[in-house]
């Protein structure tokens, strides 16, 4: 069964997909695919902005939101989360990073040292050099990282990847897919886990 999981660094709510995924991955013997795109790439293709921007003068939707999120923190227990400071955070570095792993090597556990950075650490991950320094103390090869990020074929094969999400029908994150259907947001991970279970009769 195809499980895709579409993710950016910069979605505190892809961090918190992420940090349940594998329980669902155990409960029901299905990997997850981790998909990266460029969720800026995807607004701008979609015409969609963050519900930070969208909802910026509804007042008490931002606390609403605000509230639903320490809910689900709460809920799920997340305890390391921390929200980052210098959001919005621009990823594309990180995200090639992923493009440049996932073709190399262990594209999760880059997922989860990069998630933590943006979202337990701090890190301003919006600047490379701070970024790849802090992969490097992740015990990633920062430097070389950097490096391999500015090859032209990293750079198609994450455009190539986002534009895929959109055709797919992809507008924010996180969305996941099992085979074709899909579901956005983080509440609708409930969801993902029944249709999954559904399929395993």
């Amino acid at each position: 069964m195809q499980v895709d999981f579409l993710f950016d660094f910069s979605s505190p709510n892809a961090y918190l997909a992420h940090r349940l995924i594998p329980g669902i991955e155990a409960r029901t013997g299905v990997t997850f695919t981790y998909v990266p795109c460029l969720l800026g790439g995807i607004f701008n293709a979609t015409n969609n902005k963050s519900p930070m921007e969208t909802n910026a003068h509804v007042e008490n939707k931002i606390k609403y939101d605000w509230l639903e999120f320490e809910r689900f923190l709460n809920k799920h227990k997340l305890t390391e989360f921390s929200f980052n400071p210098n959001f919005p955070l621009r990823t594309v570095f990180l995200m090639r990073a992923a493009i440049v792993v996932s073709n190399t090597g262990d594209l999760r556990k880059f997922v989860d040292a990069g998630m933590t950075l943006a979202w337990e650490d701090q890190i301003n991950v919006s600047d490379p050099a701070i970024a790849a320094a802090a992969l490097t103390e992740a015990g990633f090869d920062g430097a070389a990282l950097l490096e391999a990020t500015k090859d032209d074929a990293i750079k198609a094969q994450l455009f190539d990847s986002t534009n895929a999400a959109v055709a797919r029908g992809a507008f924010g994150m996180p969305t996941f897919y099992v085979e074709d259907d899909i579901y956005f947001g983080k509440d609708r991970l409930r969801d993902v886990e029944e249709d999954i279970m559904s399929r395993l009769g």
